[in-house]
Parts: C-alpha cells; sequence; structure tokens
C-alpha cells in the first residue's frame, strides 16, 4: 500500500488536477468502500453539486474540502489508488467511486481489494477520524533532538518504531527498511542502545529518504505497485537498496542482502553494514 512519499504525491497531484473542479455526479459502486459514509443516498447528496476547494492530506489520508465546509475522507489500501480519467475512457478493474466534474474528466478511486475507505464528514469532525498521528516528515521541520527524544522513550524494536503511525506518519515495511539501511541499524536495535550519533543518522536518513522517493516520483514494487495519479509508476525502485533485494550484493558490503522474520513478514537487510 502507499507510503509517506507516495501519498504525497498524491497529495499534489489531485491538488493540481481536481481543485476549483465542480462535482457533476458521483457513481457508487463500491459499497464496501463507502459503507462508513451512511447510505449511498446520503452520501451523494453531500457530493453532488459541490466544488472541490482545496485537497490536503491529513497523516495518510487524503482530504478534499468541499465548497459546503464539509470534508470528503479518501484512504488508501493494499492495491487501491486514484486515476485521473476521461469519461470515454473504459473502467479499470476494482472501480468503487467515480466522480465527474462539470468541467469534463473524471476522478476515479480503484478499490480491487476492498481496503479503502472514502466518506464525508464535518470538519469538526477530521480529526477523530484521522486518530494521533505522529511526526510528519514532509510537513514540518523535526530538528534530530526532538527526533530522538521521542524515540527514546519507546521500548520497540527499531523497524517496529519507525513503522508506528503515532511516531512517524506514513512509513510501511518499504521505507523502514531503506531507512534502517541508510543509517547503518539493525531492524530488530531498541532505542536505548543507540549513540547520540546513530540517533542523527537515523533522523537525517529518514528525512533524506522520504523527499528522495516523492523526487523521483515514489517506488512501485510488486505486482501491485503504486502508480501516480495518471497512471504512471515512480522511479525511485532504482534507488532501493535492500527492500525485497534478498540475495543481491549489498552496496555497501560484498555479502547478500538478507531478509528475517520481523512481526508476521519480512524485512530486509545488510548483515555486515547494520550493527
Amino acid at each position: 500500500m502507499p507510503e509517506l512519499p507516495e501519498l504525497e504525491i498524491l497529495r499534489r497531484d489531485l491538488d493540481k488536477e481536481v481543485t476549483g473542479k465542480k462535482i457533476k455526479s458521483v457513481e457508487i459502486t463500491g459499497t464496501q468502500t463507502t459503507k462508513r459514509g451512511g447510505t449511498k443516498k446520503s452520501l451523494l447528496a453531500r457530493l453532488d453539486g459541490h466544488k472541490i476547494d482545496s485537497v490536503s492530506r491529513k497523516g495518510t489520508w487524503i482530504v478534499l474540502g468541499l465548497d459546503s465546509g464539509e470534508k470528503a475522507m479518501i484512504s488508501l489500501g493494499a492495491g487501491a489508488g486514484l486515476r485521473r480519467n476521461q469519461a470515454k475512457d473504459a473502467p479499470q478493474p476494482g472501480l468503487a467511486v467515480n466522480i465527474t466534474f462539470t468541467q469534463g474528466g473524471q476522478l476515479r478511486l480503484l478499490d480491487p481489494k476492498k481496503s479503502c475507505e472514502f466518506f464525508v464528514v464535518g470538519e469538526d469532525e477530521v480529526a477523530d477520524v484521522v486518530g494521533e498521528i505522529g511526526f510528519d516528515l514532509v510537513e514540518e521541520a523535526i530538528p534530530w533532538t526532538k527526533f530522538g527524544e521521542q524515540l527514546l522513550r519507546r521500548n520497540a524494536k527499531l523497524k517496529a518504531i519507525l513503522m508506528d503511525p503515532t511516531f512517524l506518519v506514513g512509513i510501511g515495511p518499504m521505507y523502514s527498511d531503506e531507512i534502517l539501511f541508510e543509517s547503518g541499524l539493525r531492524y530488530d536495535r531498541t532505542p536505548e542502545g543507540l549513540s547520540t550519533q546513530e540517533l542523527r543518522r537515523l533522523s537525517r536518513a529518514a528525512v533524506e529518504i522520504v523527499h528522495d522517493s516523492i523526487k523521483h516520483g515514489g517506488a512501485s514494487v510488486g505486482p501491485d505497485g503504486w502508480v501516480n495519479l495518471h497512471g504512471e509508476a515512480g522511479s525511485y525502485n532504482e534507488f532501493i537498496n535492500v527492500h525485497h533485494r534478498d540475495g543481491e550484493m549489498s552496496p555497501r558490503a560484498r555479502g547478500p542482502i538478507v531478509k528475517a522474520k520481523f512481526q508476521g513478514a519480512y524485512t530486509y537487510f545488510c548483515e555486515q553494514t547494520q550493527v
């Protein structure tokens, strides 16, 4: 599923493409996707005829601000995506919500695995929907001292902490592997054993990798790899060092990248350079 860089790219693309557009009609075919929004009739009534005034991101939620003052909330799950299409384009597999604009064109929410959410709430309800979130590496400049202070308060393995949304927004299996490789730290280290230098390296790696991925259009890994609003894959794959590269030679050592089971999934790392 998309992580922070991909979600931020999507937000920026949506802002360019749909801000200022008026909704002509909405077709809902994925009732599982929209069930949190109440009845189909009530959801359509809150969307039809309204203009999208803004596009923002709150944590991992994409938020479309409507001229009514309400917010359309979108959470993308595994294999899901948003696409900008023309009305003449054939429906894609998993089409759950299809928004047609008066100025032409459509915004389609694809949810083949029924892992998305799409609903409308009042502005005062947004915070409750988003819940508690941690540092946003795109939205704020985080001093390494503040990063380290919060990290040291946690009692868990480093990979688990990086993927905890109450510590960092939108960091999942892939970017946590890459951040740990870049900082030279093992996934199963715990914060209390980190030196000041290691804390600084980890903080710097987290910021640099997220921003580098955004610069290169995000990463598209696996058969359900992420693609942007226009269906294009990102090029950050070329810069991935360890994630899903087990058996390949480490970029920093003479040994291979290895994988290990961690919390029901695999993590990827270099045994020689991550300590």
